[in-house]
């Protein structure tokens, strides 16, 4: 007798299984639950790229701690959790995921407790389809209904071959991935129709340079990310007086800095306790809160803050970085490429750096000093060397100037202004200093001191 056809073996007869299983995890890493979630994405992409795609029966916490959150490869687990703690955060929101967004899924993908490699299995009962329920033979089937039951029903409940039950459980699977994919390209469709009106009503409103400008720098990449700065990282810098790369912030090398015997005993234990804070500085989520406006639907901008950032994403996204690269490292990325540049130095304060002036440019840009109701700031926009994407980076000598950026890049008359500074109807790729003023810490007018245009580049 033939058994009956499983739901994987199903799938598999329209493509290979890897493939619906790969599919499946691309659904979930698109989902509500992850799309913000950028460590959590990386680390179910690692798992399931060691699992499917290279077919490991097992993946360690180790590897997982060196290649996704940028442990050195050595590292002893035993002392550090971050893959643990992560992965109990993943296993729940992939549950959450099945329940709800993918409740329709005809697999199911799991990560059991005590391994890391994720695990498809078909639901048990399908969604909408109910149960087949066999007669039971201690309760045998009533006589009225056998004597009443036509021949042709006779047949259907006795005699139904199993190729009947495979094809319709093949039409309900079939049914349900036409279903996910209609479902898809009409959320992809609506998402672009939001964007559209949100920039198609810029332009209504009098805004045309503000929607020409924004309109070019999201069609390069579908996601855009606002990293914010880490307040807390430039207070350890401050502290041991040394500059970190970008590369001890990622692999947090720059934890054992607390360690060294230079420092005292109490500053080492002000140090630990700072390492463990994620501060901001509220310049910056004023300039984000104004460039997320552009956004209403709050799809295609993502903000996180530099810790949790994640170098798979400066691939894929387009970019924009709020705060100097002292309390913002991301800005190693792009550093080479910059003319101006906001610096900070112990015994003379924040400081607006340009690296080759212009005739009628100062090398050094610095605001008065304190009380002081202005401030310098620069603005970079410029291609990602890594992918197509785009990148702005927004940074000043203080919260309010840094404020001051955001509300250039989303004011028209600012951009206007610039655009006959420069005679073009497009901006090109651009760096700028500006200078700016602020009443009670907000920004209230900025003035264009230096810039250069990149129009050749790409």
């Amino acid at each position: 007798m033939n058994k009956p056809v499983s739901e994987p073996a199903l799938l598999q007869e329209e493509q290979p299984y890897s493939e619906v299983c790969w599919a499946l995890l691309e659904r979930i890493l698109a989902s509500s639950q992850l799309r913000r979630a950028a460590r959590l994405r990386e680390f179910l992409l690692f798992v399931g790229q060691r699992s499917i795609k290279d077919g490991l029966d097992q993946i360690h916490e180790q590897e997982i701690g060196a290649k996704v959150f940028g442990r050195p490869p050595d590292y002893d687990t035993s002392l550090d959790n971050i893959v643990r703690v992560n992965a109990s955060e993943l296993r729940k929101r992939i549950e959450d995921y099945f329940a709800t967004d993918g409740v329709g899924e005809a697999l199911v993908m799991e990560i059991p407790r005590g391994s890391y490699k994720p695990v498809f299995r078909p639901r048990t009962i399908l969604p909408g389809v109910e149960p087949r329920v066999e007669p039971s033979a201690q309760t045998p089937e009533p006589v009225e209904n056998a004597v009443t039951a036509t021949p042709a029903k006779e047949a259907l409940q006795t005699t139904a071959p199993v190729q009947s039950r495979r094809d319709g459980r093949l039409l309900v699977v079939m049914s349900l991935l036409i279903v996910a994919l209609a479902a898809g390209c009409l959320w992809l469709g609506r998402e672009n129709h939001a964007l559209r009106q949100s920039l198609d009503s810029n332009a209504a409103l009098g805004t045309p340079v503000i929607n020409a400008f924004w309109s070019e720098f999201l069609r390069a990449r579908p996601n855009t990310d606002i990293i914010l700065a880490d307040t807390s990282f430039a207070l350890i810098e401050d502290i041991t007086k040394r500059s970190i790369p970008l590369s001890e912030y990622l692999s947090r090398n720059f934890v054992n800095t607390v360690q060294t015997p230079a420092l005292s005993p109490d500053r080492r234990a002000d140090l630990q306790m700072i390492i463990q804070r994620n501060n901001g500085s509220l310049g910056d989520f004023r300039a984000a809160q104004r460039l997320l406006a552009l956004d209403p639907p709050g799809k295609n901008f993502h903000v996180y803050s530099a810790r949790d950032y994640t170098p798979a994403l400066v691939k894929q996204d387009n970019i924009i970085l709020i705060g100097a690269r002292k309390s913002n490292p991301w800005v190693d990325l792009f550093a080479d490429k910059l003319t101006f540049t906001a610096e900070y130095e112990t015994d003379h304060g924040d400081y607006i750096r340009n690296k080759a002036p212009s005739a009628g440019e100062q090398a050094r840009y610095q605001p008065a000093p304190l009380p002081t109701t202005g401030g310098y700031c620069v603005i970079s926009y410029l291609p990602n060397p890594q992918q197509s994407g785009k990148v702005l980076i927004l940074a000043g000598t203080d919260s309010a100037a840094t404020e001051g950026a955001g509300d250039f890049l989303t004011s028209e008359d600012q951009l206007s202004r610039f655009e006959k500074l420069l005679h073009v109807t497009t901006l090109p790729y651009f760096e700028l200093v500006l200078k700016t003023s602020n009443l009670n810490g907000t920004p209230i007018d900025a003035q264009i001191v230096a810039y250069r245009t990149y129009p050749g580049a790409h």
